[in-house]
């Protein structure tokens, strides 16, 4: 149409808008896809070709250059899922017309979106799919294996598989339910420090509050985050309950004298026995960062246990120290493994 003049231009556009009225879906299928490429498509026709049957419709709304960002917002919440499907797979997909698919698209077009590979997927929009599609095994799997994934979303999604796999009958059968809900609470919580430990800089905040809200934010797990030394994210846990600025707490820990390190554990919601075995923990990470960039967790559980032994506190702070002694003869375990392992290797 670019070589045509003026009056061949408005002929040619008169005979498409006629042709648009034809009874055969055969005639526009013709057009859509003769056009569907080019940029100077009569954008009434195209619009007018993206609301008609899919067969026409699908291969303009998947390709067409002259459709805007609103006409396919607009698309979307047309409802079709074959509609969806094609704006799905288009190239380049602007945030805004990832986020109104993620509001109303069915799971079929959110997968061929989460596969499309030039799709500019907001985090806000990830965090929307998760809420919709969270409970289905095929999205969770797609969403999992995406490094964009903010990580409050990915601790979401570990939990409904934790949630999963506890309601299988399959599980339940094998090794009864109880020792299941049990096995995935361990799995659960030991995925979640793992994914504490390997977040840096803005994701801290963002995971802290989301296990805050989630009442993840227990005793036991701040323990642990202490002792394998994850202070960055403890720091920021102790500032959330606490309510003191991050960098108040890090100056608190690193070299705060022991009744304001008392004073910041009981801030947080911490019995006073509790806080004791805290702060001893943190005394003894202290002192072990003094000698070793890389503090043993293995030592600190160790001198932990030595150090509360034969106490004879009661309740939580009995249950603290369980979790402790526990976790030491994980690091133990894992100690003999690892040497174990050294040992075969110097043998081969």
């Amino acid at each position: 149409m670019s070589e045509l003049s003026v009056e061949e231009t408005r002929a040619a556009e008169a005979a498409m808008a006629l042709l648009l009225d034809d009874p055969s879906p055969m005639v526009r299928q013709s057009m859509a896809e003769a056009l569907s490429g080019s940029e100077k498509a009569p954008r009434s026709v195209i619009c007018s070709l993206a609301r008609d049957q899919i067969d026409v419709a699908g291969v303009v709304v998947c390709c067409s250059p002259v459709l805007r960002e609103q006409d396919l917002v607009d698309l979307a919440a047309d409802g079709r899922p074959g509609i969806q499907s094609a704006i799905a797979n288009r190239a380049d997909l602007s945030p805004a017309v990832c986020a109104a698919l993620a509001e109303v698209a069915g799971r079929h077009p959110i997968a061929e979106m989460l596969d499309n590979l030039s799709a500019r997927i907001a985090k806000v929009t990830l965090r929307r799919i998760t809420e919709r599609f969270g409970d289905h095994a095929e999205l969770r799997a797609r969403l999992l294996e995406r490094g964009d994934l903010p990580c409050d979303v990915r601790h979401a999604l570990i939990m409904k598989v934790g949630d999963a796999l506890t309601q299988s009958a399959f599980v339940a059968g094998i090794i009864g339910q109880s020792r299941a809900e049990r096995i995935m609470d361990d799995a659960c919580q030991s995925a979640t420090l793992q994914l504490a430990g390997s977040i840096t800089g803005d994701e801290i905040p963002a995971l802290v509050e989301h296990l805050r809200l989630a009442g993840r934010l227990t005793p036991a797990f701040l323990m642990h985050t202490l002792c394998i030394g994850n202070i960055e994210f403890f720091a920021a846990a102790i500032g959330s309950v606490s309510g003191v600025s991050d960098d108040r707490v890090r100056s608190i820990l690193v070299d705060g004298r022991r009744n304001a390190i008392v004073a910041l554990y009981t801030s947080g919601g911490l019995d006073s026995t509790v806080a004791e075995v805290f702060v001893s923990a943190t005394l003894l990470w202290r002192q072990a960062t003094r000698v070793d960039t890389s503090p043993s967790a293995l030592r600190i559980t160790e001198s932990l246990v030595d150090q509360h032994a034969g106490a004879g506190e009661g309740g939580a702070v009995s249950d603290l120290l369980m979790l402790v002694e526990r976790m030491n003869l994980e690091f133990r375990r894992q100690a003999a493994k690892d040497y174990a392992v050294s040992m075969t290797y110097e043998a081969a």
